[in-house]
């Protein structure tokens, strides 16, 4: 009989689980880039919606599945150093380029489309450096 929880990452916590679910639901988001028009996109940066095109869309839908696979990656290997720091990088570029976006360039405002990047990059920036010790301990 199939179970999916086979499949969760074995780590304790849920540190690992978020990480793979914000890996699919970033890979969904890339996937709507390429195959789902520009309105989505639009939103995030609805500052200046006029700047988004289909190739930046799809740029971005081509990084955001990259930063999906270094974060499937990372809920399954959290144990391992390189993988912790190279996840947890992938917050910080998501936090800076949607924080510049907003406050420097100023192609997103503060509403529905930047509060779920901004919400889930930091809070996931503050979970992983509080748990650092904890998963790097049981390597």
């Amino acid at each position: 009989m199939f179970d999916f929880r086979d499949y969760l990452p074995q780590a304790t916590g849920l540190l690992p689980k978020w990480l793979l679910f914000i890996s699919v639901v970033s890979a969904f988001n890339s996937a709507q880039s390429y195959f789902g028009g520009l309105t989505l996109t639009r939103r995030v940066y609805e500052a200046n919606p006029a700047q988004v095109t289909g190739l930046s869309a799809r740029t971005f839908g081509t990084w955001t599945f990259l930063a999906s696979v270094i974060r499937l990656y990372g809920a399954y290997h959290i144990n391992d150093p390189a993988v912790y720091d190279i996840t947890y990088a992938t917050y910080i570029v998501a936090l800076m380029h949607f924080s510049s976006e907003w406050i420097i360039y100023k192609t997103a405002k503060l509403g529905k489309g930047l509060a779920g990047p901004l919400i889930v990059s930091t809070s996931t920036l503050v979970w992983m450096g509080l748990q650092k010790g904890y998963y790097l301990s049981q390597q």
